[in-house]
C-alpha cells in the first residue's frame, strides 16, 4: 500500500532529533516508524506518523524543513525469507530501491520502500 512519509532535514548537532520528537509529542502526533540517515553536515529523519498534515504543519512552524513523499509499505509475516521474497519480486522487474527500512511487532513485519516508480513497485509486490 502507498503511504505518506515525512522527511525532516536536520543539522547534524546534538539534540536535534529530540527537538522533533518533543514538537510531535506536544501536539499529540505519534511516531509510528522512523529512520535516520546522516552525513557529516546534516541528517534526514524519515517518519511515518499518525497525522501527516498536523505533523508537517507543526514541524514547519518550528522551523524544520519538511518534505512529504509517497512510499510503499508492505506487511509481511515476521519470519525468515519474507524480506527476500519482496525484494526478489521488485528486482525481477528491474525496479531500483532508493532506500528502505522496516519495523516488526510480534508475527508481523512492515517494510517501507522508496523507489522512483511507486506504482510499478506496488504491482511487483502484488
Amino acid at each position: 500500500m502507498i503511504v505518506k512519509q515525512l522527511s525532516v532535514f536536520l543539522e547534524n548537532r546534538a539534540g536535534r532529533i529530540n527537538e522533533v520528537a518533543k514538537v510531535l509529542a506536544a501536539n499529540g502526533v505519534d511516531m509510528l516508524a522512523f529512520s535516520l540517515a546522516e552525513s557529516s553536515d546534516f541528517g534526514i529523519l524519515r517518519l511515518l506518523v499518525s497525522d501527516n498534515a498536523l505533523a508537517s504543519r507543526i514541524l514547519k512552524e518550528a522551523h524544520f524543513a519538511v518534505k512529504e513523499s509517497d512510499v510503499v509499505c508492505v506487511e509481511v509475516p515476521n519470519k525468515p525469507g519474507a524480506l527476500a521474497s519482496i525484494v526478489e519480486n521488485i528486482s525481477s522487474k528491474n525496479i531500483s530501491i532508493e532506500y528502505m527500512y522496516a519495523f516488526a511487532q510480534g508475527g508481523v513485519a512492515n517494510i517501507v520502500i522508496k523507489t522512483a516508480d511507486i506504482d510499478a513497485c506496488v504491482a511487483a509486490i502484488k
